[in-house]
């Protein structure tokens, strides 16, 4: 048997560029590891927002419709979007604005379940009609979450 002694040459440069690469490579690892960890500060205080994300109550904002006045009423209790109907919708205003009670009917289903006003969806044919009837939505919400102008649940108009 013959022995046979294998010289391994190292460079220092070689070593050191290793070194340094190996480092970076870890301080990036532990970096992208604390951008993507979600924050638990702010799911506390995201949790804490949507507990009481509301003042409970009935809110209502008026849309003028020609000559006609109707009422959007929101319901609402500390954290949740109840109901959201529409009031006093005479029938001459169903009969100039047809699109009004088929467009609400959709947007209330959309926001009742998705309890926000993001993500919903309204056809083309009824948009202007939709982002109107949004548009009171919004404000009777604004004024759930502040809390200003309360109405008595009184019931529908007739």
């Amino acid at each position: 048997m013959s022995s046979r002694t294998k010289i391994v040459v190292l460079h220092l440069k070689e070593l050191l560029y290793t070194g340094i690469f190996l480092v970076l490579g870890v301080l990036f690892i532990v970096l992208l590891v604390i951008m993507f960890l979600p924050d638990q500060k702010k799911q506390d205080k995201d949790s804490a927002q949507a507990e009481n994300a509301y003042i409970p109550g009935i809110y209502t904002t008026s849309i003028q419709l020609g000559g006609s006045t109707v009422d959007i009423e929101v319901v609402v209790d500390e954290n949740r979007i109840n109901a959201v109907r529409l009031q006093t919708l005479d029938e001459a205003v169903a009969t100039m604005y047809p699109l009004i009670e088929p467009s609400f009917d959709e947007l209330a289903r959309q926001i009742e379940t998705n309890q926000s006003l993001e993500g919903i969806s309204y056809s083309d044919d009824n948009r202007y009609t939709s982002m109107l009837l949004l548009n009171a939505i919004s404000q009777s919400l604004e004024k759930a979450a502040s809390g200003t102008s309360t109405e008595d649940a009184a019931g529908p108009a007739e």
